[in-house]
């Protein structure tokens, strides 16, 4: 990433995985300036996370990933040279995939998705996907119409775009589960999910 002129913005809901202790120690490497870690003091939701973090940032576009290593800087360069408005990561299409995942929590992943492509017409095949670029203006125009904060604000986020008019692009990706620590799929979250389809079904 050298040559590209770039700052990572970390929003942090207080997790006790000692992840504000390593930013800080990457602020020590790379200089604040470019390592920006703004901490809340507790889980608030992700969108708020999402508006939280586009507060501080300074440039013309905007990559949100995760940062529990399930995706790999790799596909940032790929995703900046498209030039659409939102360009997703898909794990649905030739040459993505998943690794790490059992085969039940692989079924329920995509179930989901047929499910949404099905009943909401999205134009892209991966609505819960979190590796996403965005113009900026787009991104603040998006979170402004959405309502959701939790596991279905990301296929709130790709709905509300499609709807809009937005020219959207999907890139293959292969997502690794997370290296560290745990990744849960409950039957509370399967709810949401069900509640905000039927919501988004209602309101788009």
């Amino acid at each position: 990433m050298r040559d590209i002129d770039f700052e990572i913005i970390v929003v942090d809901d207080g997790s006790p995985d000692g992840t504000q202790q390593v930013v800080r120690q990457l602020q020590q490497l790379y200089g604040e300036d470019r390592i920006l870690l703004r901490a809340r003091p507790r889980k608030l939701g992700l969108g708020t996370a999402y508006v939280h973090g586009l507060k501080h940032a300074s440039g013309n576009f905007v990559v949100i990933m995760d940062a529990d290593l399930s995706h790999h800087d790799m596909f940032i360069r790929k995703q900046r040279e498209t030039g659409a408005s939102i360009v997703t990561g898909t794990r649905y299409v030739r040459g993505g995939g998943v690794h790490g995942w059992n085969l039940m929590r692989k079924l329920t992943s995509r179930g989901a998705n047929v499910l949404a492509q099905t009943l909401l017409w999205p134009g892209v095949s991966d609505l819960t996907g979190s590796f996403r670029l965005y113009r900026k203006s787009v991104l603040q125009d998006v979170i402004n119409s959405c309502v959701s904060k939790g596991y279905v604000f990301q296929m709130e986020m790709i709905v509300r775009a499609s709807r809009k008019g937005y020219h959207i692009e999907e890139v293959p990706i292969t997502f690794v589960d997370r290296v560290y620590g745990s990744s849960k799929l409950g039957g509370s979250e399967i709810v949401e999910y069900l509640k905000g389809l039927a919501y988004l079904l209602v309101t788009t």
